[in-house]
């Protein structure tokens, strides 16, 4: 006797369809040809009428505020933290599972926060809650430069700024980031609304609000979610600067560790680490910047070099398309994880 084993499929919800991270959502599950029975596009009642494509598809969207999740097996969300706050709970109470792009369910211990590459083994607590947490978009990318460092040597401190681009604020700030351009040299009447300056051709050292003791929301989010994925014993210090760019984030990194680690050990272990590329001076390349990783999946790691400042410490760039790593991929690559390692193991 034959038995022919029928590949599993699923029921899927993508909340914030119309958003930044919820098309790309959709891009990314046809592009990976994730299993597929059905899906639908959430949005909020505005965005009614509205079409999104899934492939060669179109999907009208839905009104989250009505749609009812009982059937739906794992929803991919990215509406915003309030939103997230109301809708991803009734969900997960529904029976779905929900992998959550927000900032809301991050720090509580009862759902894990995943980077595939870096902490699978922590999905296995997502029953508690049916909520997995995806980290924030600097958070993956630098962690997933630090993993490889942090098993070779042990990392003690980080200190790191960055350098993002107006997409991880939404498609409005990136608007304002175009109009301001333009304005500017039309002579036109700088407005701003989306960012608390100008954005066009300049920086801001603000993304968030800032909390009592200076440091914004985003810094923060980078301290207490490297702590939760990583190890609670390392020190991070984060300054987190807006930039002209649309879409990419980079990183400057500097990192103490415990344990002697040169360069030459760091590019090692940068090359055998998933979803980590490395560019050396030696190449053609050099060094890559956010304008040369648009649509790419990787973290891509430059200008490795030793910290002579202190005792074991390197510095290194670090660059990623932060609506596709930084969100939407590590998202559905979480829903690839769960569906390989656990739903269908359960059947």
């Amino acid at each position: 006797m034959i038995f022919i084993t029928i590949p599993m499929t699923y029921k899927i919800a993508v909340v914030g369809a119309t958003g930044n991270v919820g098309r790309e959502i959709l891009n990314i599950l046809d592009e990976r040809a994730f299993p597929v029975s059905d899906i639908v596009a959430l949005a909020s009642s505005r965005s009614i009428g509205r079409e999104v494509s899934f492939g060669d598809r179109n999907l009208k969207i839905q009104d989250l505020a009505v749609f009812d999740f009982k059937n739906i097996d794992i929803v991919l969300s990215s509406p915003g933290a309030k939103i997230s706050a109301e809708f991803v709970p009734k969900a997960a109470k529904a029976g779905a599972i929900v992998i959550d792009n927000s900032s809301h369910f991050r720090m509580d211990p009862d759902v894990p926060l995943i980077i595939p590459e870096v902490n699978p083994e922590a999905l296995a607590g997502y029953h508690k809650r049916n909520i997995i947490a995806n980290p924030n978009c600097s958070t993956i990318q630098m962690v997933m430069a630090l993993k490889p460092l942090h098993d070779l040597a042990i990392i003690k401190r980080v200190v790191v700024s960055t350098y993002q681009s107006v997409s991880g604020a939404g498609k409005e700030a990136m608007d304002e980031l175009f109009n301001q351009t333009k304005g500017i040299y039309m002579n036109a009447e700088m407005k701003t609304s989306e960012f608390p300056k100008q954005i066009a051709f300049n920086v801001i050292p603000q993304i968030d609000a800032f909390m009592d003791d200076h440091m914004t929301r985003e810094e923060w989010k980078m301290v207490v979610e490297t702590k939760k994925i990583l190890g609670s014993n390392i020190k991070v210090c984060a300054s987190c600067v807006r930039v002209p760019v649309f879409v990419g984030h980079a990183e400057m990194v500097n990192v103490e560790f415990e344990n002697d680690i040169s360069g030459k050990d760091a590019m090692r272990a940068f090359r055998d680490a998933p979803g980590v590329t490395v560019i050396d001076l030696e190449s053609e390349m050099e060094y890559v910047t956010p304008a040369e990783v648009q649509g790419e999946d990787h973290v891509f790691i430059s200008r490795v070099r030793e910290d002579p400042t202190v005792e074991n410490g390197l510095n290194f760039w670090c660059v990623t398309d932060n609506l596709r790593k930084g969100a939407a991929l590590n998202a559905v690559q979480i829903a690839e994880l769960l569906v390989q390692d656990h739903l269908e193991k359960a059947v």
